[in-house]
């Protein structure tokens, strides 16, 4: 493709993400779907350009108002193209596959944007320079404090590929080797010990570690979401939200294959999703179940009967905006306090399956307070018969090195633990 055509498919890309209620990510891969003649080298350096314009896209949008030029994602693929300090000249615009001549309005904001090279200004307010909605401001700086611009600016920035190594598999060392076999760098991360840090973005269906088995992808958060849970050969355990089955496969490995691994969720297309994932690491201690909710047969039936039951429950995913930069602008106050409700549903039936002295594990990947903190409290208010298990305490147990945060719950964020956004904390059933 033409210099011209990318920029004009960048434009159309962003276009559909801003029109379709779908991840930028899905939004995307349809778009290329219907245009199988656009290679992968010209598909990377059109994705490049999308993901770098929504990760600045209100700061972007505050130049092209100042600028007094029409907003849009025609107009935010300009400014970058200004800012990215890239030429402009009469060929980008022509051919049958290429934006439209600039008009004068956005011809100056060009001109004047290249002048400017730097995307930060000293008037933008805090939301504009973190890329974060103005409504969840105030509760982002009761969280965070005096470091509300370090960790917005952390969680700007582009999440590295964190892999964990299937211990049904391979070894760490042996997975390095492996990697390094097919010129892949990675590196130990520091507190998952399962996991590996790419040191560049690789395409991981094309990888022979990954179609073996012995990788899969998943943040270094998630791991140790997965490690709290303490699942070990011989229990009885639930992923009670598995969605596509990432936990599942993590929670399988600690079990060795071995025990009761009953992987649920409501959507019967997620719990389907898993088979190739199961298969391929090897996985075969785990039955798939859709579930209907709290009158759901099979949850009253196996009330009582399990050791651990991890909810990994449906949240507003605060925490993997590095990823995921589209989602912030899709997500309203109204969202996170219908979350909240079912997030409150989902924990009390889940914790029918909990049997005396069992653990409950709540996890979401959001760092807001009302889905974590606020979640265990309002919890155990309606179920004396829970206690915490406090983090530092679990940790031991699981991980046996020394605990990298304080407080009672798990609480990572990627300016302090460089992982995503997550939140876990251990419940246990008071003995009978």
């Amino acid at each position: 493709m033409t210099p011209a055509a990318r920029l004009q498919a960048a434009i159309e890309v962003l276009s559909a993400i801003e029109k379709s209620a779908r991840p930028a990510d899905s939004a995307a891969a349809a778009y290329f779907r219907e245009r199988r003649y656009i290679g992968a080298k010209d598909r990377r350096a059109i994705a490049e350009r999308v993901w770098r314009v929504l990760r600045a896209q209100a700061r972007l949008d505050w130049w092209i108002a100042r600028c007094e030029a029409e907003g849009g994602s025609r107009a935010r693929v300009l400014a970058d193209l200004a800012f990215q300090g890239e030429p402009v000249t009469p060929d980008l615009f022509r051919g049958p596959h290429s934006a439209w001549p600039p008009e004068p309005d956005e011809t100056r904001m060009i001109e004047w944007l290249r002048e400017t090279r730097s995307l930060f200004h000293h008037e933008m307010p805090p939301e504009v320079r973190g890329e974060y909605p103005a409504w969840i401001a105030p509760r982002l700086a009761a969280l965070f404090g005096d470091r509300l611009a370090e960790e917005m600016g952390a969680m700007r920035d582009e999440a590295p590929l964190d892999l964990r190594v299937n211990r049904l598999k391979a070894t760490r060392e042996q997975a390095i080797a492996a990697l390094a076999a097919e010129g892949i760098q990675a590196t130990p991360t520091a507190l998952s010990p399962l996991g590996l840090r790419l040191a560049s973005r690789v395409a991981l269906v094309q990888v022979q570690a990954w179609r073996d088995g012995l990788v899969e992808v998943q943040d270094e958060g998630s791991q140790l979401v997965a490690l709290l849970v303490g699942a070990r050969p011989g229990m009885a355990v639930v992923d009670y939200c598995a969605g596509a089955g990432g936990k599942t496969l993590a929670l399988a490995a600690e079990m060795a294959n071995k025990g009761r691994l009953v992987a649920c969720d409501v959507a019967e297309w997620r719990v389907d999703r898993a088979g190739d994932r199961l298969r391929r690491a090897g996985v075969h201690n785990v039955t798939r179940r859709v579930i209907g909710g709290e009158s759901d047969k099979w949850i009253k039936r196996s009330a009582g009967s399990f050791d651990r039951v991890l909810v990994d429950a449906p949240c507003t995913g605060t925490g993997t905006w590095r990823r995921n930069p589209d989602a912030k602008w899709q997500l309203g106050e109204a969202d996170l306090l219908e979350l909240v409700g079912r997030q409150q549903a989902i924990l009390a039936s889940a914790a029918r399956l909990v049997r005396p002295g069992g653990r409950l594990i709540h996890a979401t990947c959001s760092v807001m307070t009302e889905e974590n903190e606020g979640q265990v409290a309002t919890f155990l208010a309606a179920h004396p018969d829970f206690r915490i298990v406090p983090v530092a305490q679990a940790w031991a147990e699981t991980l046996g090195t020394p605990c990298p945060v304080e407080g009672d719950g798990l609480r990572l964020t990627p300016l302090r633990h460089q992982t995503d956004g997550f939140f876990a904390q251990v419940l246990e059933r008071l003995p009978a």
